[in-house]
Protein backbone atom coordinates (compact mmCIF):
# COMPACT_ATOMS: atom_id res chain seq x y z
CA UNK A 1 0.00 0.00 0.00
CA UNK A 2 1.60 3.43 -1.23
CA UNK A 3 2.00 6.11 2.00
CA UNK A 4 -0.61 9.12 1.53
CA UNK A 5 2.55 11.58 1.27
CA UNK A 6 4.64 9.26 -1.76
CA UNK A 7 1.19 9.62 -3.63
CA UNK A 8 0.26 12.92 -3.01
CA UNK A 9 4.55 13.64 -4.08
CA UNK A 10 4.17 10.83 -6.74
CA UNK A 11 1.13 13.90 -8.41
CA UNK A 12 2.99 16.68 -7.64
CA UNK A 13 5.75 15.58 -9.38
CA UNK A 14 4.05 13.66 -12.49
CA UNK A 15 2.01 17.52 -13.01
CA UNK A 16 5.50 18.83 -12.90
CA UNK A 17 6.37 16.65 -16.21
CA UNK A 18 3.72 17.27 -18.48
CA UNK A 19 4.39 20.78 -17.96
CA UNK A 20 7.88 20.27 -18.99
CA UNK A 21 7.12 18.16 -21.53
CA UNK A 22 4.40 20.39 -23.15
CA UNK A 23 7.12 24.09 -22.56
CA UNK A 24 9.84 21.75 -24.14
CA UNK A 25 7.78 21.15 -27.12
CA UNK A 26 7.34 24.68 -27.92
CA UNK A 27 11.55 25.22 -26.58
CA UNK A 28 12.65 22.79 -29.13
CA UNK A 29 11.04 24.05 -32.38
CA UNK A 30 11.65 27.28 -31.49
CA UNK A 31 15.69 26.16 -30.85
CA UNK A 32 15.88 27.50 -27.45
CA UNK A 33 16.39 24.43 -25.86
CA UNK A 34 19.77 25.32 -24.44
CA UNK A 35 18.83 28.99 -22.80
CA UNK A 36 16.73 27.29 -20.28
CA UNK A 37 20.72 25.74 -19.44
CA UNK A 38 21.66 28.79 -18.65
CA UNK A 39 18.52 30.16 -16.88
CA UNK A 40 18.35 26.70 -14.56
CA UNK A 41 22.13 27.39 -13.80
CA UNK A 42 21.50 31.38 -13.29
CA UNK A 43 19.06 30.43 -10.68
CA UNK A 44 21.38 29.76 -8.14
CA UNK A 45 22.58 32.60 -6.83
CA UNK A 46 18.55 34.01 -6.40
CA UNK A 47 18.40 30.66 -4.27
CA UNK A 48 21.13 31.57 -1.90
CA UNK A 49 19.94 35.38 -2.00
CA UNK A 50 16.41 34.30 -1.16
CA UNK A 51 17.83 32.32 1.76
CA UNK A 52 19.68 35.43 3.10
CA UNK A 53 16.61 37.30 2.80
CA UNK A 54 14.19 34.52 4.22
CA UNK A 55 16.47 34.27 7.33
CA UNK A 56 16.70 37.87 7.85
CA UNK A 57 13.33 38.17 8.02
CA UNK A 58 12.59 34.75 10.26
CA UNK A 59 11.00 32.91 7.63
CA UNK A 60 11.62 28.80 8.46
CA UNK A 61 14.76 29.78 9.14
CA UNK A 62 15.60 30.47 5.93
CA UNK A 63 14.09 27.89 4.14
CA UNK A 64 10.84 29.51 2.98
CA UNK A 65 9.76 28.03 -0.11
CA UNK A 66 8.02 31.36 -1.82
CA UNK A 67 10.71 33.14 -1.11
CA UNK A 68 13.87 30.78 -2.47
CA UNK A 69 11.71 30.83 -5.46
CA UNK A 70 11.16 34.32 -6.08
CA UNK A 71 14.47 35.17 -5.65
CA UNK A 72 15.51 31.64 -7.89
CA UNK A 73 12.86 33.60 -11.00
CA UNK A 74 14.45 36.87 -10.47
CA UNK A 75 17.88 35.21 -11.14
CA UNK A 76 16.90 33.50 -13.87
CA UNK A 77 14.86 36.49 -15.72
CA UNK A 78 18.59 38.28 -15.18
CA UNK A 79 20.73 35.11 -16.40
CA UNK A 80 18.31 35.27 -19.86
CA UNK A 81 18.25 38.92 -19.89
CA UNK A 82 22.48 39.09 -19.75
CA UNK A 83 22.55 35.74 -22.67
CA UNK A 84 20.15 38.27 -24.46
CA UNK A 85 22.21 41.16 -23.85
CA UNK A 86 25.63 39.96 -24.70
CA UNK A 87 24.18 38.16 -28.19
CA UNK A 88 23.39 41.93 -28.54
CA UNK A 89 25.20 44.34 -27.93
CA UNK A 90 29.01 42.04 -28.25
CA UNK A 91 30.43 39.56 -30.85
CA UNK A 92 29.54 36.43 -29.16
CA UNK A 93 27.28 34.13 -30.45
CA UNK A 94 24.17 32.71 -28.47
CA UNK A 95 25.97 29.73 -27.47
CA UNK A 96 29.31 31.48 -26.35
CA UNK A 97 26.97 33.95 -24.08
CA UNK A 98 24.79 31.08 -22.75
CA UNK A 99 28.12 29.23 -21.59
CA UNK A 100 29.32 32.66 -20.39
CA UNK A 101 26.34 33.37 -18.10
CA UNK A 102 25.76 29.64 -17.08
CA UNK A 103 29.02 29.33 -15.40
CA UNK A 104 29.82 32.56 -13.88
CA UNK A 105 26.00 32.86 -12.66
CA UNK A 106 26.68 28.98 -11.31
CA UNK A 107 30.08 29.90 -9.71
CA UNK A 108 28.65 32.77 -7.71
CA UNK A 109 25.83 31.16 -6.87
CA UNK A 110 28.55 28.24 -5.02
CA UNK A 111 30.81 31.07 -3.63
CA UNK A 112 27.28 32.56 -1.64
CA UNK A 113 26.37 29.08 -0.62
CA UNK A 114 29.92 28.50 0.79
CA UNK A 115 29.47 31.80 2.85
CA UNK A 116 26.10 30.34 3.70
CA UNK A 117 27.60 27.46 5.24
CA UNK A 118 30.08 30.00 7.19
CA UNK A 119 26.81 31.66 9.09
CA UNK A 120 26.40 30.23 12.78
CA UNK A 121 22.57 31.00 12.31
CA UNK A 122 22.12 29.01 9.05
CA UNK A 123 23.41 26.16 7.30
CA UNK A 124 23.93 25.06 3.43
CA UNK A 125 22.26 21.70 4.19
CA UNK A 126 18.95 22.37 3.62
CA UNK A 127 20.06 24.06 -0.09
CA UNK A 128 21.47 21.21 -1.20
CA UNK A 129 18.21 19.58 -2.30
CA UNK A 130 17.60 22.25 -4.81
CA UNK A 131 21.15 20.89 -6.63
CA UNK A 132 20.08 17.42 -7.52
CA UNK A 133 16.03 17.17 -6.55
CA UNK A 134 14.61 15.25 -3.29
CA UNK A 135 11.23 15.00 -3.80
CA UNK A 136 11.33 12.62 -0.10
CA UNK A 137 11.90 15.86 1.54
CA UNK A 138 8.67 18.14 0.15
CA UNK A 139 6.04 18.45 2.57
CA UNK A 140 2.17 18.66 1.18
CA UNK A 141 2.62 22.28 1.13
CA UNK A 142 5.31 22.12 -1.38
CA UNK A 143 4.57 19.47 -3.50
CA UNK A 144 1.00 21.20 -3.34
CA UNK A 145 2.30 24.56 -4.77
CA UNK A 146 4.52 22.69 -7.03
CA UNK A 147 1.67 21.30 -8.15
CA UNK A 148 -0.27 24.69 -8.64
CA UNK A 149 2.40 26.18 -10.35
CA UNK A 150 3.13 23.35 -12.86
CA UNK A 151 -0.67 23.36 -13.90
CA UNK A 152 -0.84 27.25 -14.39
CA UNK A 153 2.07 26.16 -17.14
CA UNK A 154 0.26 23.54 -18.25
CA UNK A 155 -3.10 25.89 -18.35
CA UNK A 156 -1.22 28.76 -20.17
CA UNK A 157 0.52 27.03 -22.80
CA UNK A 158 -2.91 25.15 -24.50
CA UNK A 159 -4.36 28.49 -24.06
CA UNK A 160 -1.68 29.93 -26.62
CA UNK A 161 -0.85 26.77 -28.56
CA UNK A 162 -2.11 29.00 -31.83
CA UNK A 163 0.06 31.62 -31.27
CA UNK A 164 3.08 29.66 -30.06
CA UNK A 165 3.30 27.68 -32.59
CA UNK A 166 3.26 30.48 -35.15
CA UNK A 167 6.27 31.81 -33.14
CA UNK A 168 8.49 28.31 -33.72
CA UNK A 169 7.64 27.70 -37.26
CA UNK A 170 7.47 31.37 -39.13
CA UNK A 171 8.77 34.14 -36.80
CA UNK A 172 8.40 36.08 -39.93
CA UNK A 173 4.97 35.81 -40.87
CA UNK A 174 4.32 36.21 -37.31
CA UNK A 175 5.92 39.48 -36.90
CA UNK A 176 4.62 40.35 -40.66
CA UNK A 177 1.17 39.72 -39.66
CA UNK A 178 1.31 42.29 -36.67
CA UNK A 179 2.03 39.70 -33.61
CA UNK A 180 3.61 41.07 -30.74
CA UNK A 181 6.68 38.43 -31.37
CA UNK A 182 8.93 39.58 -28.79
CA UNK A 183 6.14 39.52 -25.80
CA UNK A 184 5.20 36.25 -27.61
CA UNK A 185 8.78 35.25 -26.84
CA UNK A 186 8.79 36.32 -23.45
CA UNK A 187 5.52 34.68 -22.70
CA UNK A 188 7.66 31.21 -24.09
CA UNK A 189 11.14 32.43 -21.81
CA UNK A 190 8.49 33.17 -18.46
CA UNK A 191 7.27 29.21 -19.30
CA UNK A 192 10.83 27.78 -19.32
CA UNK A 193 11.27 29.79 -16.74
CA UNK A 194 8.05 28.89 -14.14
CA UNK A 195 9.07 24.96 -15.35
CA UNK A 196 12.41 25.57 -14.25
CA UNK A 197 11.75 27.17 -10.71
CA UNK A 198 8.73 24.48 -10.11
CA UNK A 199 11.76 21.83 -10.65
CA UNK A 200 14.20 22.82 -8.79
CA UNK A 201 13.12 20.94 -4.98
CA UNK A 202 11.83 17.93 -7.48
CA UNK A 203 14.57 17.25 -9.93
CA UNK A 204 17.08 20.04 -8.72
CA UNK A 205 18.67 22.88 -11.14
CA UNK A 206 21.21 20.92 -12.91
CA UNK A 207 19.21 18.26 -14.13
CA UNK A 208 15.81 20.48 -14.48
CA UNK A 209 17.25 21.00 -18.55
CA UNK A 210 16.92 17.22 -19.15
CA UNK A 211 13.40 17.41 -18.03
CA UNK A 212 12.83 20.06 -20.85
CA UNK A 213 14.11 18.29 -23.32
CA UNK A 214 14.66 14.92 -22.97
CA UNK A 215 10.66 14.39 -22.87
CA UNK A 216 10.78 17.18 -26.48
CA UNK A 217 13.41 15.59 -28.08
CA UNK A 218 11.89 11.77 -27.40
CA UNK A 219 8.61 13.28 -28.91
CA UNK A 220 10.20 14.65 -31.95
CA UNK A 221 11.46 11.15 -32.77
CA UNK A 222 8.53 9.32 -32.87
CA UNK A 223 6.18 12.11 -35.29
CA UNK A 224 6.15 14.79 -37.21
CA UNK A 225 3.32 16.20 -35.79
CA UNK A 226 3.24 18.81 -33.48
CA UNK A 227 -0.12 17.62 -31.97
CA UNK A 228 1.18 14.15 -31.54
CA UNK A 229 4.37 15.76 -29.81
CA UNK A 230 2.28 17.40 -27.52
CA UNK A 231 0.57 13.98 -26.42
CA UNK A 232 3.32 12.50 -26.57
CA UNK A 233 6.18 14.78 -25.01
CA UNK A 234 3.70 15.50 -21.77
CA UNK A 235 3.04 11.87 -21.60
CA UNK A 236 7.05 10.58 -21.89
CA UNK A 237 7.91 13.32 -19.34
CA UNK A 238 4.80 12.73 -16.47
CA UNK A 239 5.69 9.01 -16.84
CA UNK A 240 9.56 9.35 -16.54
CA UNK A 241 8.46 11.67 -13.57
CA UNK A 242 6.13 9.84 -11.98
CA UNK A 243 8.68 6.61 -11.98
CA UNK A 244 11.71 8.19 -10.75
CA UNK A 245 10.16 9.45 -7.73
CA UNK A 246 8.60 6.26 -7.08
CA UNK A 247 12.37 4.61 -7.43
CA UNK A 248 13.77 7.69 -5.06
CA UNK A 249 10.94 7.38 -2.40
CA UNK A 250 11.97 3.28 -2.29
CA UNK A 251 15.69 3.87 -2.46
CA UNK A 252 16.33 7.45 -0.21
CA UNK A 253 20.30 7.43 -1.19
CA UNK A 254 19.19 7.86 -5.10
CA UNK A 255 18.73 11.50 -6.08
CA UNK A 256 15.17 12.01 -7.63
CA UNK A 257 16.38 14.58 -10.13
CA UNK A 258 18.81 11.73 -11.55
CA UNK A 259 16.78 9.20 -11.53
CA UNK A 260 13.72 10.75 -13.38
CA UNK A 261 16.35 11.87 -15.76
CA UNK A 262 17.79 8.31 -16.49
CA UNK A 263 14.07 6.82 -16.78
CA UNK A 264 13.20 9.86 -19.25
CA UNK A 265 16.45 8.71 -21.23
CA UNK A 266 15.26 5.25 -21.53
CA UNK A 267 12.32 6.49 -23.72
CA UNK A 268 14.44 8.36 -25.63
CA UNK A 269 16.74 5.35 -26.42
CA UNK A 270 13.63 3.24 -27.04
CA UNK A 271 12.40 5.93 -29.45
CA UNK A 272 16.08 6.36 -30.80
CA UNK A 273 16.07 2.75 -31.48
CA UNK A 274 12.37 2.04 -32.47
CA UNK A 275 10.67 4.95 -33.71
CA UNK A 276 8.95 4.14 -37.21
CA UNK A 277 9.85 7.55 -38.10
CA UNK A 278 13.34 8.36 -37.27
CA UNK A 279 14.27 4.49 -35.27
CA UNK A 280 17.43 3.10 -36.57
CA UNK A 281 16.63 -0.24 -36.63
CA UNK A 282 13.19 0.59 -38.51
CA UNK A 283 15.02 2.20 -41.17
CA UNK A 284 17.87 -0.19 -41.61
CA UNK A 285 14.71 -3.03 -42.07
CA UNK A 286 13.90 -0.98 -44.56
CA UNK A 287 16.98 -0.46 -46.36
CA UNK A 288 17.99 -3.76 -46.33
Amino acid sequence: MMAYNTLIVLLGTSVLGIAAGITGVFLLLRKRSLLSDAVSHATLPGIAAGFLVALALGLDDGRHLPTLLAGAALSGILGAASVQWLKDRTRLSEDAAIGVVLSSFFGLGIVMLSYIQTLGTGSRAGLDSFLLGQTAALTREETALTALMALAVIVVALSLRKELTLLCFDPVFTAASGWPLQKMDMILMGLMLAVVCTGLKTVGLILVIALLIIPAATARLWTDRLSLMLFLAPLTGGTSAASGALISAHFTSIPAGAMIVLTATLFLAAGFLFSPVHGILIRRRAQA
